[in-house]
């Protein structure tokens, strides 16, 4: 493919975000970190994972795009075969992926977790993470997307009790 004409651009445009709809996710990971300023850093992150087999067209989008990393899906699991292009670069979120998907849109349930993961990043940008509301309010919209948190690990109520009570402990010293 020859990405260098207008029209050929627009249709791998769609096809990158069709094919997104179904092999992609937007995902925004908590990590406990006592060294920020409410203990928990916040990872925005978007990913397409691809069994291995066709890792060429993982390549493909990653550079069309202009951005990502290419790694195992799970790096533990033996038996998991596929492989993930994973943006996790702020500057990358915001200014590629963000404008790309405004331009491409997403047709699926994942539109609404798009619209969900651009708030997320603009609250980043403006350190509004680093105050109780901010932080609280990012841990909302982020267990709001991919059906509601289903698959979270961990309970949110952690992430909104820890980070008062970091807040707390900060305010006393």
């Amino acid at each position: 493919m020859n990405a260098d004409n207008q029209q050929e651009r627009l249709t791998i445009g769609f096809y990158i975000a069709g094919f997104t709809d179904g092999e992609g996710s937007f995902h925004v990971a908590f990590e406990k970190r006592p060294s920020v300023t409410l203990g928990w850093q916040i990872i925005p992150e978007f990913h397409i994972s691809q069994h291995k087999n066709d890792l060429k067209l993982l390549h493909f989008i990653q550079k069309y795009l202009g951005c990502g990393t290419i790694r195992p899906n799970h790096r533990g699991n033996q038996g998991d075969e596929n492989q993930v292009l994973v943006v996790r670069n702020r500057k990358d979120l915001t200014n590629l992926i963000i404008p790309f998907f405004m331009k491409f849109k997403l047709r699926s349930s994942k539109a609404k977790d798009f619209e969900k993961f651009k708030t997320i990043l603009a609250l980043l940008n403006k350190d509004c993470h680093k105050t109780k509301t901010g932080f609280n309010k990012i841990v909302e919209l982020a267990y709001a997307m991919n059906k509601n948190g289903k698959y979270r690990k961990r309970n949110k109520h952690i992430l909104l009790e820890s980070s008062e009570t970091i807040r707390q402990t900060t305010k006393t010293k």
